[in-house]
């Protein structure tokens, strides 16, 4: 198991081997340092924590800018964790090390986890996909409302869970299974063919495919 922190620059195209246009997402992936390892002995579970980008020390807090310190290490703006399936992965790590993007290679299958756009309050066709009602016979201002919610005599209630509108995206979504087209390891970056979550500038963690 490996995998990096890194930032969505944007989507794009490129041309494979034969001449066919594959739509990738461009990230600029690493460098991460290895800030701490959790074994089972200590921690009860395995998994490497990653520090990303650069920034000064005031920043942070003292808690945090001691943790970095104790290891030699710079000020990082983002710490994350990365589980592995066993702990005999973890003898390839150690504290202080750094990772670059040039531990994934072409043609290789990863995951990438990151937090969806927020769209704030949304209504049940753009939540949900529902369609809207005909605008026709007397209908004033209700074409795009969900309807009616409730049930019959039994049980009388709204059931729990009923697509309705409300707080849409923002949420934490994982993609399996991406290809990785191209890395460039002097620039840090890596294209991966498809979308990833969220936007422009946001934060997502790539990871060797769990179930490739």
């Amino acid at each position: 198991m490996k995998g990096l922190l890194a930032r969505k620059i944007g989507m794009t195209q490129m041309f494979n081997e034969q001449g066919e246009v594959v739509p990738v997402t461009v990230l600029r992936a690493g460098p991460c340092y290895v800030t701490q390892l959790r074994t089972l002995e200590r921690d009860g579970y395995a998994a490497i924590q990653l520090g990303f980008e650069e920034t000064r020390p005031r920043r942070l807090t003292q808690g945090e800018l001691g943790h970095l310190v104790k290891r030699n290490l710079p000020a990082l703006r983002v710490l994350r964790e990365i589980r592995f399936p066993n702990v005999e992965t973890l003898s390839q790590y150690q504290e202080g090390q750094v990772l670059t993007v040039a531990i994934f290679s072409p043609g290789e299958r990863v995951d990438v986890i990151g937090r969806s756009k927020g769209r704030g309050f949304a209504g049940g066709i753009k939540r949900h996909g529902f369609a809207r009602q005909s605008k026709t016979h007397g209908q004033s201002d209700r074409h795009r409302a969900p309807g009616s919610i409730g049930t019959n005599t039994d049980p009388g209630r709204v059931i729990k869970g009923k697509r309705m509108p409300g707080h849409y995206g923002n949420e934490r979504l994982t993609v399996r299974n991406l290809q990785v087209v191209w890395v460039d390891p002097e620039r840090h970056l890596i294209a991966i063919k498809g979308a990833v979550p969220g936007p422009r500038g946001g934060l997502v963690i790539i990871r060797q495919a769990k179930r490739p």
